[in-house]
């Protein structure tokens, strides 16, 4: 959110801080693709955190298109852009191994246990929003009939 402070440095050098404000301010995919697959919303409601998720996911399972919208800390705005960065071209299995340590290595630093709500909003949203494609994937596959006998 605009105005909202990082009161506990993320990062241990200048570098990672400078590139968590420069993600903060300057989003990337921080917009509503042309194709989407599906969406997905969550919110962090302790803080007001909220980001949105469009995904289009090609015929290979491959995440194709990303983009976010959504408001929130200098934190969580950083780590979700830079995981739309990160997903482009991945399999959306890939993605729903992702946890934690990943999030740290993007953002060049261990997330600090106050902070860890705000860091992995973006994944958590994003996984929602395969778990959910991928239910209703699910449901469109055709019912084989098993007819072996027992």
């Amino acid at each position: 959110m605009a105005g909202k402070k990082i009161t506990e440095p993320c990062g241990e050098s200048d570098v990672y801080r400078e590139e968590i404000l420069d993600h903060s301010r300057n989003p990337r995919n921080k917009r509503k693709p042309d194709q989407v697959t599906f969406s997905s919303r969550k919110a962090n409601m302790s803080c007001g955190d909220s980001i949105n998720f469009y995904v289009y996911v090609g015929d290979d399972s491959r995440i194709e298109e990303v983009g976010f919208e959504g408001v929130g800390c200098a934190i969580s705005m950083a780590a979700t852009s830079m995981l739309t960065e990160d997903v482009l071209g991945k399999d959306i299995e890939a993605v729903l191994a992702m946890g934690e340590e990943d999030i740290s290595k993007l953002l060049g630093a261990k997330i600090g246990p106050t902070r860890v709500r705000c860091a992995m909003l973006g994944l958590e949203t994003l996984k929602r929003g395969i778990e959910e494609y991928r239910g209703v994937r699910e449901l469109r596959r055709p019912k084989t009939q098993d007819t072996s006998y027992r």
